[in-house]
């Protein structure tokens, strides 16, 4: 973090601590205030630090979760079990466990890393986008605006456009000149786009 985003956040923890000090409370002003500036350095942290945004709730349970594992390993011995961790919080096995997926989400792995013995970067194992999915788009949109087209002039767009003829092979299928089908496709295919933006 640079330290002028800290220097920040601890000047809001010295106004608040102002704000809420009450010298009736038996306590000094520099602890009051030393306790309020660290609370919002940590609030902070557990805000930001994190790369993908989790809900506060996990994020404080994963804290508290990796506290005691941490504890009870050097009890212990040895790492404990999900049971053992949910006992010693007093929460169920399930939380636990998602409180561990969700600390995964502190940090990410670079795509550019590379993946075993492979070579291969992570990024590599990424998906692309399918162009499927604009064909597909385009055809959905064509079949919704083809009833809005004459019987004629929607023939000659399917048999273009689902059947792959050409201007000629359409002629000669139904009947006219190829200029004839190129007009017709061309007023068509202007009537449908206009269909679309509207």
């Amino acid at each position: 973090m640079p330290d002028a985003d800290l220097r920040q956040v601890a000047y809001v923890g010295l106004i608040k601590a102002v704000d809420r000090f009450d010298p009736e409370m038996g306590v000094r002003f520099a602890t009051f205030a030393g306790r309020t500036i660290e609370g919002e350095v940590k609030r902070y942290f557990r805000d930001r630090t994190w790369m993908v945004r989790v809900p506060r709730g996990a994020q404080e349970l994963s804290m508290a979760v990796r506290r005691a594992i941490d504890s009870m390993s050097m009890d212990l011995g040895r790492a404990p079990s999900a049971a053992e961790v949910a006992a010693s919080l007093a929460v169920t096995e399930d939380a636990v466990i998602e409180a561990l997926d969700a600390s995964a989400a502190r940090s990410v792995d670079s795509l550019d890393r590379t993946a075993g013995e492979t070579g291969t970067s992570i990024g590599d194992g990424v998906g692309a986008a399918d162009p499927g999915f604009a064909s597909f788009e385009g055809e959905f949109s064509v079949d919704q605006l083809l009833p809005l087209l004459a019987a004629r002039e929607r023939e000659i767009v399917e048999l273009r456009l689902y059947e792959g003829l050409s201007q000629i092979e359409i002629a000669e299928r139904v009947g006219m000149s190829q200029m004839h089908v190129s007009r017709l496709l061309r007023r068509s295919f202007e009537q449908l786009r206009h269909a679309l933006q509207n």
